[in-house]
């Protein structure tokens, strides 16, 4: 038979517990990164392996897009861009693009003019994007102080402009203000390092000298010796999706010998860095980014430098792994 008074003691100690555990302060869930895309797409098809990526994150609540930015003026960039964003069922991300000075290099391998003859997209030029500047500042403008982190896998050419901007009817600080404001850290596929010639850097180098001159705020740079060793893209090319990104890879990468194991990943690994943290895939090195009027970079150690460029923790082999399976991302049914 059950002493009355245990019966007692028992439900009196439940109902503190059940008391106590209703005090304690409930596990944090983090807040998808908010993301700010900016890619010269065309004359390689890596940003289409990130941006698909990107929206994998998106999917998964581990990141929020804000904008998709072409920093080519290539015809078929901002064309592209809008056919990801609307193929993953986010058809009104804003896309901006240069609309003074800039770069256009367009797509050999032709596969731009089949994604867009191929998938739904509303932006038929990239001349009919917004202007990059003023979406870049209303887009930051409207977000929580510190919280912007801000992916270029292209040209700086937009983020040179956004610095140099002015005050106006989006925002009372000019450009420079305004990033130390509102963007937590620059993620930027750039460089060779510890010092090189890399594409991004050169082809608009004066926009690069600027940036990594001026720019306000934390960069992490993943540079070109880091995604050379990251190879994707045959897994995708021999899966059942339909994805922008198998169309891509599936044109481009029989047109390169040297592609036959996969693709070089340079632009997937700068969205890698900024959404899952840098951290968990690679160490960093501390400094300054030094970027010459030729579009040469080198590097400068320094303890307290506002710069870091990535090195492998984990392997380039457990990364390809990592970034073609999201690579692999199939859009949810709607």
């Amino acid at each position: 038979m059950i002493n009355s008074n245990l019966i007692k003691f028992l439900s009196v100690s439940v109902a503190m517990l059940l008391f106590t555990a209703c005090q304690l302060p409930k596990p944090s869930v983090a807040e998808p990164v908010k993301i700010i895309f900016d890619s010269d797409m065309g004359p390689d098809y890596d940003d289409v392996g990130a941006l698909t990526m990107l929206h994998a994150f998106a999917d998964s609540g581990k990141a929020e897009i804000l904008a998709t930015m072409a920093s080519n003026k290539y015809d078929l960039v901002a064309p592209c861009l809008d056919v990801i964003n609307t193929y993953y069922g986010l058809p009104n991300i804003p896309v901006g693009s240069p609309k003074t000075h800039g770069v256009n290099i367009g797509c050999s391998q032709h596969w731009t003019d089949s994604l867009v003859a191929n998938y739904p997209h509303k932006i038929d030029s990239t001349s009919q994007a917004q202007d990059a500047v003023l979406l870049y500042r209303k887009v930051l403008a409207a977000q929580p102080d510190t919280s912007v982190v801000i992916v270029t896998v292209g040209f700086l050419t937009n983020l040179n402009d956004l610095l140099q901007s002015n005050p106006d009817s989006i925002s009372s600080l000019n450009g420079n203000d305004l990033v130390i404001k509102k963007v937590k850290r620059l993620v930027a596929m750039a460089g060779k390092f510890p010092e090189g010639s890399e594409f991004n850097v050169k082809e608009d180098s004066t926009s690069s000298k600027y940036v990594f001159e001026h720019w306000p705020t934390r960069i992490v740079l993943s540079g070109f010796e880091i995604g050379a060793k990251i190879l994707t893209g045959t897994k995708l090319i021999n899966s059942s999706l339909k994805s922008p990104a198998k169309m891509a890879f599936s044109i481009a990468i029989p047109m390169s010998a040297e592609d036959k194991n996969g693709r070089m990943s340079w632009d997937q690994t700068a969205v890698f860095a900024a959404v899952t943290g840098a951290s968990f895939a690679f160490n960093e090195v501390k400094g300054q980014m030094i970027a010459e009027p030729s579009g040469y970079n080198r590097w400068r150690n320094q303890e307290d430098g506002k710069h870091t460029y990535l090195v492998f923790k984990k392997s380039p082999e457990e990364l390809s792994q990592l970034i073609e399976g999201y690579m692999r991302h199939e859009r949810k049914s709607k």
